[in-house]
């Protein structure tokens, strides 16, 4: 991850300058199965709090991996659970105000537990599955903050795989 402050001319003639946070694209899995969907719970520094979300991240290491085995990555690292199905359901800028990064989203099925690998950095990390009507409920009750997931879900449900 890299942070910098850009110069910029207006549309106006104002000179400015935009801060840009360049990081590389991320992936978010919707792990579900039986009416069930796999979230994981972690101690999120910048609002000092622990937070639900879905499976989510990026192999800085290899900024250029492919998106998909990246998302079996991750579900495998935070979950411990692999796919027989990934379904991909598109890219969404995760917060293009400040932040270059995209986000590819996955529907992941037919899950079977193989053993998590989670990073270093996600020692914290638990998991646990919850039945997608309290899910929605932890998102309506704002138990459940995270835009990825939300806007994730939302996808999902739009384009009606769910």
């Amino acid at each position: 991850m890299s942070v910098r402050e850009d110069k910029v001319v207006r549309a106006s003639g104002a000179e400015g300058i935009y801060g840009v946070v360049d990081k590389p694209d991320c992936a978010a899995i919707l792990a579900i199965e039986n009416g069930m969907i796999h979230l994981v719970q972690q101690y999120r520094y910048t609002v000092q709090q622990r937070c639900w979300e879905i499976p989510q991240g990026a192999w800085e290491s290899n900024p250029d991996a492919d998106h998909l085995e990246l998302a079996k990555g991750e579900l495998r690292e935070e979950t411990g659970m692999q796919a027989e199905s990934m379904t991909y359901l598109g890219a969404q800028f995760v917060a293009y105000g400040f932040l270059n990064q995209t986000c590819h989203v996955y529907l992941a099925t037919g899950l079977t537990d193989v053993g998590k690998q989670l990073d270093t950095e996600e020692e914290d990390l638990i998991s646990a599955a919850f039945p997608i009507s309290e899910f929605e409920q932890m998102i309506i009750g704002g138990k459940l903050k995270d835009t990825v997931t939300i806007a994730a879900y939302g996808l999902l449900k739009l384009k009606q795989l769910i």
